[in-house]
C-alpha cells in the first residue's frame, strides 16, 4: 500500500449557512490578518541612514528555504525548528487563503488549527533526504508551476462563482469548494517538494 504524501491539506466544508455580510465584505476584512501575514512572511522595507539617504532592506520572517538547503547539502541536517517555523507559517498562510476564497467565514487565528488542516512530516535526517536533490528540486518542479498557473486562474472564476452563490443561498456549491481545495492542496505539495524541502517524492499530478 502506498505511504501517504508528505505533505496532506484539507478544509472542513462548512455545511451549514456561511455569513452573507462578511462574505460581501470579504476583500475588505481580510486585509487586517493579511497585514500580519506579510509581516511574519517577509517584505521589502525601507529606511533612512545618518545622511537621509533612502537604503532598502528585508523584514525579518518567511518561509525558510536556502538555509536548510544548505543545510542537508553540506551537513546532511533539517533543523527541526526550522521545519516547525515552516510549516507553522504555511498554516497561517493556509487558513488566511482559505477565509478569503469564502471557505470559512470564522476569522483566520494567528496559531488555532480552525478547520484547514495542513499536516507535513518531518523527513527523517540523515537519511531522510538525498544530499544533492535540493539543488534541482525547483527545476523538476517546472511542470507543476506552469499547470497551476491555469489551476489558480480556474480557482480564481471558482471563488468568484461561489462569492455569488454564498451571497443568494448562504451555501458554497460543493463541487466548487472541494476543486478550490484540490489546487490548493496540489500547490502545497509542490511548496514542501520544492520550496520547503520536506520529501524527495514527486507530487502527484493531481489534487486528490
Amino acid at each position: 500500500m502506498e505511504q501517504p504524501y508528505a505533505v496532506r491539506f484539507s478544509v472542513d466544508y462548512p455545511d451549514r449557512a456561511l455569513d452573507r455580510l462578511s462574505t460581501l465584505l470579504r476583500i475588505i476584512w481580510v486585509i487586517p490578518i493579511a497585514i500580519v501575514l506579510g509581516s511574519v512572511s517577509g517584505g521589502a522595507s525601507q529606511s533612512h541612514n545618518l545622511n537621509g539617504q533612502e537604503t532598502s532592506g528585508a523584514a525579518a520572517g518567511g518561509l525558510l528555504f536556502l538555509a536548510p538547503l544548505l543545510m542537508i547539502v553540506f551537513r546532511r541536517k533539517y533543523p527541526r525548528w526550522w521545519f516547525d517555523w515552516n510549516r507553522e507559517l504555511l498554516r497561517f498562510g493556509a487558513r488566511v487563503g482559505a477565509y478569503l476564497a469564502l471557505m470559512d467565514d470564522r476569522y483566520p487565528s494567528t496559531d488555532e488549527e480552525q478547520s484547514v488542516h495542513l499536516d507535513i512530516d518531518y523527513p527523517n535526517m540523515p537519511d531522510g533526504l538525498s544530499q544533492w536533490m535540493p539543488l534541482v528540486k525547483w527545476l523538476l518542479a517546472v511542470p507543476h508551476l506552469i499547470v497551476l498557473v491555469f489551476l489558480w486562474l480556474f480557482a480564481f472564476v471558482a471563488v468568484i462563482v461561489a462569492w455569488f452563490a454564498v451571497l443568494l443561498t448562504g451555501r458554497y456549491p460543493r463541487g466548487l469548494f472541494d476543486f478550490v481545495v484540490g489546487v490548493m492542496r496540489w500547490t502545497y505539495r509542490v511548496i514542501g517538494y520544492a520550496f520547503v524541502l520536506v520529501t524527495d517524492r514527486y507530487p502527484p499530478f493531481n489534487a486528490a
